[in-house]
């Protein structure tokens, strides 16, 4: 099955690009995107998520079609 992840910040930068159609094996949940887009280093992947346009958990599964965004931490003052 195929997911649309969207990339922010440091990750977009990362990955070389702000979207990618990446496919996804049968049972594979949010928590498993970042490992399969190419380029994400492993000191990026502390990360929120959002499905579908609203916050998800790590281990919520995925549909095929499914809009996931990795969305990183920020921080600000």
């Amino acid at each position: 099955m195929r997911v649309r992840v969207l990339l922010f910040g440091p990750l977009a930068e990362a990955a070389g690009t702000e979207a990618v159609d990446v496919e996804v094996p049968d049972g594979a949940t949010v928590g498993d995107v970042p490992g399969l887009v190419d380029g994400l280093p492993e000191s990026l992947r502390s990360l929120a998520y959002a499905v579908n346009a609203s916050y998800a958990p790590p281990d919520r599964p995925l549909a095929d079609g499914d809009e996931v965004a990795l969305i990183p931490p920020v921080s600000g003052g």
